[in-house]
């Protein structure tokens, strides 16, 4: 098995804090896997150092070599990110949002080739922002705008996608369209690791990371009752998990 993204022993501090605790795990290329878990779990620190814009301590690995020895450019290639409340200057168009997906994959300075406008229509169709291109991000709606960074991120073109509540903002037929598009992207062979709060949309995914305290608690298949389990426990039995027209969801308990 080829494993898109590694981490052993990893442990991180926020503001002093430890908030990671000796953290490993393993994601397989092609897969979706989605981290849940209660406010504070440690779900949005963990992407981060998976992204490698959070210190850490312990060991990350991207294809089984060392984060630390791949080159810069090679990894913006590689991993792709959307963070949570993400923003871009008002004034840029969304266009130009989008084409800064491309800046891996350009030499310093240099104009965006073919392939970088051929790459950036492409997300701008996918999530049904093509039509606003000339439009300046401060006249769109929150949601609007973050189905444009979400366009940035697929213009990357990235073996894997690393994302933190991209649903933000998102009305249910563009999370719909979200969950739709990821599963394409898999199915195309790239990797998705997104955190989500929607527990529903979660069950969607390949895998369950079930977070909480900083630490893996669960990891698992999403239609595996141990996953279910696990996150009814993690949610202090305040949810269930059912399946519902053939799908797992997340219902409150009453």
């Amino acid at each position: 098995m080829t494993w898109a993204l590694e981490c052993r022993s990893v442990r991180a501090q926020l503001g002093g804090q430890v908030v990671l605790h000796d953290v490993s795990l393993s994601i397989a290329s092609g897969r979706w896997v989605s981290l849940v878990g209660p406010n504070g779990a440690g779900k949005s620190t963990l992407l981060r150092v998976l992204a490698g814009l959070q210190p850490c301590e312990g060991d990350l690995l991207l294809k089984g070599q060392a984060m630390a020895t791949w080159k810069p450019r090679a990894r913006a290639q590689y991993l792709a990110w959307l963070g949570q409340g993400q923003h871009a200057a008002h004034d840029l168009t969304v266009y130009d949002v989008a084409m800064l997906g491309r800046l891996p994959h350009r030499s310093w300075l240099g104009s965006p080739s073919a392939a970088d406008h051929q790459a950036v229509e492409a997300a701008l169709r996918s999530t049904q922002t093509w039509s606003w291109r000339g439009r300046a991000l401060g006249q769109l709606s929150a949601g609007e705008v973050q189905r444009v960074l979400l366009a940035r991120v697929l213009a990357v073109q990235a073996q894997v996608l690393l994302m933190d509540e991209p649903l933000t903002n998102l009305d249910p037929p563009h999370q719909v369209d979200w969950l739709q598009r990821t599963r394409a992207l898999v199915a195309g062979g790239q990797t998705v690791v997104s955190v989500l709060h929607e527990i529903s949309l979660a069950l969607q995914a390949d895998e369950l990371m079930v977070m909480n305290a900083g630490r893996i608690v669960h990891h698992g298949e999403c239609d595996d009752p141990a996953t279910h389990q696990a996150l009814e426990q993690v949610f202090e039995g305040r949810i269930q998990v059912q399946q519902v027209a053939g799908q797992w969801v997340c219902l409150p308990r009453l």
